[in-house]
C-alpha cells in the first residue's frame, strides 16, 4: 500500500511540475515549494492509512471496497492539493506578468545578473559612474552661458556650452578678444571663476574693465611656452574650481623646442603635435569638470592654392575635431560717427555646433571702448520680429516713438531701463521658434546715413 501511495504521489508531483514548468516565469523556488507541499500530502496520507490499519488491526480485515475508498480519498487529496498549488502559482505569475508588461526567461535573468556583475566590477575598478545607465542618472541637456550679445546667443542655441571646447577664429581686428572678454564677464556675473591665458602678452586691463570684466577676481597667466600654457589650463580645469578659461591665442602657443632653437630653424608640425597631445587631455577633463575653454585662433594663407579658399587656421587639425562650437567672425561694416570711426559691425557664422543646429548667422555692433552694443543687438532682434517698427528714420514701440535714427533710439533704450526690459521680454518671447537666419535674408544697403550723420560702410 505504501508503494502504491508513493507511485501515485510521484505521478501527481510530476504532473504538477510539468504544469508549472510550462510557464516561462516559474522560478526554482516555486518547484521547491511544490515538492514540500506534495511530500507533506504524502506524509499525511501515510498517517491516515496507518490509522485505518490500526483501527481494524490488520490489512487483511480491511475489505476491498473500504481500501479502495480510502485509497481514492488519499489519492484525490494529494492530486487536488498538488494541482491547486500549481494553478495558484501559475495564476500569480500571470498576474505579475500582466502588471509589468514583460516576461523574463531564465536565460534573460542570467544575462541581467551577468551585466550587473560586470558593471559593479567596472565601477569598482575605474570609479563610480564609469559606465552608467542613462535613464537612472542625471545626464540632461547641455547648459550654456550667455555670450553678451542676444543675436549671437540665438545663433549659438542659447550661448556658449558648458564643459566644451570652443574655437573663435577670424582675421585681425574682427573682435575675437572682445568676444572672449565678454564671455568671461558674463560668467563672472553669475558668480563663476574665470581665467585668461594671454599667450600673446597683449592683455589690456583697462579695456577689459570697460567691457565688464572684474579684473580684481580675474586669473591671468602669461606663459613662457605653449607647453606651459596648456599645462596651466589643464591644471586649472582639473581643480574643478574654474568655470571658463580663455586662451589668446593658439597661434601664439610656441613649442618649447622652437623657443630654445634658433629663429628660422625648421620645426615641422611641432605646434600641431603640441595641440593634438594637449586636447586629448583637456577635452575630457573639461567635460568632466564642467569647465568651458575658449581658444582664439588666427588665420593663415596656404601656399600655391589657386582654386578654393586659401585660408586655414593655425595649430593643425586637432582643434577642429575637438571643438563642440567653431565660430568665424569677420568685419561686415565700419561704423563712422561725427568723431570718426566709432565701431564695427561684425558678422559671425557658426561653422560647427554639436549642441544646436549649425550654420547660423549673427550680426552685432562692437563699439570701440565699450565692446558689444547690447542695446544694438536688442534693437536688431526686436525690429526683426516686429516688436519695434521702423517708419522712415523713426523707431516706434507700438504708438510710442523711441527716437529718430538708430543712435537716438539706442540712447532711449539705455536711459529708460523699464521700457528696455519690457521690449527685451517681448522680443525673447517672440523669438521662440524663429530661425535667426531669417533676420539676415534681406539685402541691406551697404551704406546708409541717418539723421545724425552716422555712416555705415561695408568692408
Amino acid at each position: 500500500v505504501h508503494g502504491s501511495i508513493w507511485q501515485s504521489t510521484f505521478g501527481t508531483h510530476s504532473n504538477a511540475t510539468a504544469l508549472l514548468s510550462s510557464h516561462t516565469r516559474i522560478r526554482s523556488k516555486n518547484v521547491v515549494q511544490l515538492n514540500t507541499r506534495v511530500f507533506q500530502g504524502y506524509r499525511d496520507s501515510t498517517v491516515m492509512l496507518s490509522q485505518t490499519v490500526r483501527r481494524f488491526g490488520s490489512t487483511k480485515r480491511i475489505s476491498q471496497p473500504l481500501l479502495a475508498a480510502s485509497w481514492g480519498s488519499i489519492d484525490g487529496g494529494i492530486l487536488t492539493q498538488s494541482r491547486g498549488f500549481a494553478k495558484k502559482t501559475v495564476s500569480a505569475v500571470a498576474d505579475s506578468t500582466e502588471s509589468d508588461g514583460s516576461s523574463m526567461d531564465p536565460s534573460t535573468e542570467a544575462r541581467a545578473k551577468a551585466l550587473d556583475q560586470a558593471l559593479k566590477e567596472i565601477n569598482n575598478r575605474f570609479g563610480k559612474n564609469s559606465v552608467m545607465k542613462l535613464g537612472a542618472n542625471m545626464f540632461g541637456e547641455v547648459q550654456s552661458t550667455p555670450s553678451g550679445a542676444l543675436t549671437l546667443d540665438l545663433a549659438l542655441g542659447g550661448g556658449y556650452p558648458k564643459g566644451r571646447v570652443i574655437e573663435i577664429y577670424g582675421p585681425e581686428s574682427a573682435g575675437k578678444t572682445t568676444l572672449a572678454l565678454h564671455a568671461l564677464a558674463e560668467v563672472q556675473k553669475q558668480g563663476g571663476n574665470v581665467a585668461l591665458i594671454d599667450a600673446e602678452h597683449a592683455f589690456d586691463p583697462v579695456f577689459a574693465k570697460r567691457l565688464g570684466v572684474d579684473i580684481d577676481s580675474l586669473y591671468l597667466c602669461q606663459p613662457d611656452s605653449g607647453e606651459m600654457a596648456l599645462e596651466v589650463a589643464d591644471q586649472l580645469i582639473r581643480s574643478s574650481a574654474m568655470d571658463m578659461i580663455a586662451v589668446d591665442s593658439v597661434a601664439a602657443l610656441v613649442p618649447r623646442a622652437e623657443i630654445e632653437g634658433e629663429i628660422g630653424q625648421l620645426q615641422v608640425g611641432a605646434q600641431a603635435r603640441l595641440m593634438s597631445a594637449a586636447l586629448r587631455k583637456i577635452a575630457g577633463n573639461a567635460s568632466r569638470h564642467n569647465c568651458s575653454i575658449i581658444f582664439l585662433n588666427q588665420l593663415r594663407q596656404k601656399v600655391g592654392v589657386i582654386y578654393g579658399n586659401p585660408e586655414v587656421t593655425s595649430g593643425g587639425q586637432a582643434l577642429k575635431y575637438y571643438s563642440s562650437v567653431r565660430m568665424e567672425v569677420r568685419i561686415k561694416e565700419r561704423i563712422a560717427g561725427s568723431d570718426g570711426q566709432i565701431g564695427i559691425r561684425v558678422k559671425s557664422k557658426i561653422t560647427k555646433n554639436k549642441v544646436a543646429p549649425p550654420y547660423k548667422l549673427a550680426e552685432f555692433d562692437i563699439l570701440f571702448g565699450s565692446g558689444i552694443s547690447v542695446n544694438g543687438c536688442l534693437l536688431d532682434a526686436a525690429e526683426s520680429v516686429g516688436v519695434i517698427v521702423r517708419r522712415g528714420s523713426y523707431y516706434f514701440y507700438g504708438d510710442e516713438r523711441l527716437g529718430q535714427g538708430r543712435d537716438k533710439t539706442l540712447e532711449t533704450l539705455k536711459t529708460n531701463t523699464t521700457l528696455r526690459d519690457t521690449i527685451d521680454s517681448k522680443t525673447r518671447q517672440a523669438l521662440i521658434g524663429t530661425d535667426v537666419n531669417d533676420m539676415y535674408d534681406e539685402d541691406v544697403p551697404v551704406s546708409e546715413e541717418d539723421a545724425e550723420g552716422a555712416e555705415r560702410t561695408a568692408v
